[in-house]
């Protein structure tokens, strides 16, 4: 049996052994890469969402009028200062406030819902005696994966009432 052609039983248990094992090594990199992806793009995402709805209020905020700027909550089970309303100059009522994980835009009755990741919404008055700065936060937050959550914090510390 010199000239025998084939594979014995070891030659064939070693590269069957190999294969497993590069075939959980590739998978494994893969749910890694997956798992990064997803994390990346949730982080895209609420940084997107995040400016938006920051742009939006600053925006209003600095067209509206200080005398009429009250800041305040939605009802007994909505936190401390997770509301505000003010008029512009243009005369719109504007309203701004968090019900559970919502964040509401109300522009004359006109109801919008700017974010479903809402965690965290509150405006403040960061100096009692100047009624014309008014310093907005909010946080998002997203599931990503398998109990895995991605949040983003962003605060304007002074957003300049122009009125």
């Amino acid at each position: 049996m010199k000239n025998a052609k084939g594979w014995t039983l070891v030659e064939l248990l070693i590269v069957v052994t190999m294969f497993g094992i590069l075939t959980l090594s590739v998978s494994s990199m893969f749910s890694h890469i997956w798992q990064f992806y997803r994390l990346t793009w949730a982080q895209k995402e609420l940084q997107e969402e995040t400016r938006v709805i920051m742009e939006l209020i600053t925006k209003n905020l600095r067209n509206g009028i200080s005398d009429s700027i009250v800041i305040d909550r939605y009802d007994d089970t909505q936190p401390y200062y997770s509301r505000v309303s003010f008029y512009t100059i243009n005369g719109h009522r504007v309203s701004y406030y968090q019900i559970d994980r919502k964040l509401y835009q109300k522009i004359d009755g006109n109801l919008k819902i700017l974010s479903k990741n809402i965690t965290y919404f509150a405006i403040t008055l960061p100096k009692s005696y100047e009624q014309n700065i008014v310093s907005v936060a909010l946080t998002l937050e997203k599931n990503v994966y398998e109990l895995k959550k991605k949040a983003l914090h962003m605060a304007s510390e002074k957003v300049m009432i122009m009125n």
